[in-house]
């Protein structure tokens, strides 16, 4: 029996009654089967979204309203961690300790934070007073409608909650697409925003191809914000769509960050934090560290040490907790991956460790879904220090001096992610200002909170998630004028047309 979409409050089939399979990358067997949606379902779910937005109560809600459902879906979802944790590392391949201390309570604090900014946010700013004419203003902030929301398949869970937690706290309704890959943690989210009451419409959720289902969210009319996150290739496209009717659209798309080590910082730390930024969820991250950027005064010593380091990293079931990186996503991933280590060394980057398929996985698991971190000597301007991989492949470069290692870091189309390790604050700080990049971290990675903006410069992206700019981006602007004057003194301004109306 086939996972069925959540369209109105709803479980249905596919209209086409079509189905499609979703399977286990660590061993490729089949998991389960989902209802496979087309324009045909896209358009129902849109509809659904525009009543329950148009006719229905939760737009209407007070903030402190809406925030108390959106705590009910944390809470639901905080006891069923267990389970969606199986359901989410099972799908998509990434390990169970990330699932369980990372994916699903991120989901869960997502819903948390924008409850509070449901609740303690101002829908209505006093702007003051004009002296001439006399007149006061406001400036409301109001939901833009319908908001469809396009995730990912490497971090699907705490994705769809990036999308639908702060669309929902601000009154709008949603529809929310899942990856192919990638879709039953999202319909457990369903589950859980079903068992807490939120009216029928508000949320809803399609599994399908993006060719069809996504395409349909990002350019239907009825739609009034796009919410995306997934390569930059992708994002154009969607910009494309949603040109057509002029739509709010919001991107988080691909990176080639920069992890910068300069020459005063702790070596000990800072091995662990560049293959930390790199290898965390095999480099299947937007904003992984994938260029290390090395003072060449440690630059010998520092990479010894990430060689022997990267060797240590226990490959195997994703479900074991003991294991630190399970397969990549698909076959078809690691075929990209294979593709630009070829390419790597056909551009002359010395191979220093890693780079062919592993040939000694326990029994049951698929070789072909699993590929060694993998680490090259390379110059900026290779192919593999520039394109995003999205595989555990590691770009290692030295430079020389400050102002080199910026401009290394800066000179790419992306602009999304990067890190700065230092003992020294003041020096890490002055570095971090002149990097063209929307998050850095300094002497950390990968670290990313409700609380703040995560979002990218350059080709990485438009606008931002999370924190209240994440929130305001589901809001938008209204300045309301009202003139105070009790006779026509003060209208003078109508003379500008004529004095006889």
């Amino acid at each position: 029996m086939a996972e069925k979409l959540f369209i109105g409050g709803e479980w249905v089939d596919a209209q086409a009654g079509e189905t499609f399979p979703t399977y286990a990358p660590s061993t490729g067997e089949k998991i389960a089967d989902l209802a496979k949606a087309g324009r045909e379902d896209a358009q129902r779910a849109i509809q659904a979204a525009r009543d329950a937005f148009d006719n229905g109560p939760w737009p209407r809600m007070s903030g402190k309203e809406r925030a108390e459902r959106l705590r009910k879906v944390a809470e639901l979802i905080n006891a069923k961690s267990a389970e969606i944790s199986e359901i989410e590392a099972r799908d998509g391949g990434g390990t169970m300790k990330k699932a369980m201390f990372a994916d699903v309570p991120g989901g869960a604090s997502s819903f948390a934070f924008f409850a509070d900014c449901a609740e303690n946010t101002a829908d209505v700013e006093d702007r003051g007073t004009n002296p001439f004419p006399a007149a006061e203003s406001i400036v409301r902030r109001e939901p833009y409608g319908v908001c469809s929301g396009i995730i990912p398949w490497n971090f699907p869970f705490i994705m769809a909650s990036w999308k639908m937690a702060p669309a929902i706290a601000a009154g709008n309704t949603s529809v929310i697409k899942p990856a192919s890959f990638t879709s039953l943690s999202a319909l457990e989210m369903a589950k859980c925003v079903q068992e807490a009451d939120i009216p029928p419409g508000v949320v809803n959720v399609v599994t399908g191809p993006g060719g069809s289902a996504g395409e349909e969210l990002a350019q239907h009319p009825s739609v009034d914000k796009v919410a995306f996150t997934g390569s930059t290739e992708v994002g154009r496209r969607i910009m494309q769509l949603a040109s057509g009717t002029v739509k709010k659209v919001t991107l988080e798309l691909g990176g080639k960050s920069a992890n910068i080590v300069l020459d005063d910082a702790d070596l000990d730390l800072a091995a662990a934090g560049v293959l930390f930024g790199t290898f965390f969820h095999n480099g299947q991250v937007c904003e992984s560290g994938t260029r290390a950027l090395i003072s060449r005064n440690i630059y010998d010593e520092f990479v010894g040490m990430l060689v022997e380091r990267a060797g240590k990293i226990v490959i195997g079931d994703n479900m074991d907790m003991a294991t630190d990186l399970g397969p990549l996503v698909s076959p078809s991933q690691v075929d990209t991956v294979e593709r630009y280590v070829k390419l790597g060394l056909d551009e002359g980057a010395k191979l220093l460790c890693g780079g062919s398929k592993l040939t000694d996985l326990p029994a049951g698991l698929d070789a072909n879904a699993f590929y060694p971190p993998t680490i090259f000597e390379a110059d900026n301007s290779m192919k593999i220090a520039q394109e995003e991989i999205f595989g555990p492949v590691l770009c290692v470069i030295p430079f020389d001096s400050d102002d080199e290692a910026i401009k290394l870091a800066n000179d790419s189309i992306y602009g999304l992610g990067g890190g700065v390790w230092s003992k020294d604050a003041d020096h890490a700080q002055r570095v971090a200002a002149e990097m063209q990049t929307g998050t850095v971290w300094i002497n950390d990675y990968h670290m990313i909170t409700p609380a703040q903006p995560f979002g990218g410069y350059k080709q990485s992206g438009v606008g931002r998630e999370l924190g209240d700019y994440g929130y305001n981006e589901y809001r938008q602007v209204k300045h309301v004028w009202r003139n105070t004057a009790t006779d026509r003194s003060g209208y003078m301004h109508f003379a500008a047309l004529s004095g006889n109306i």
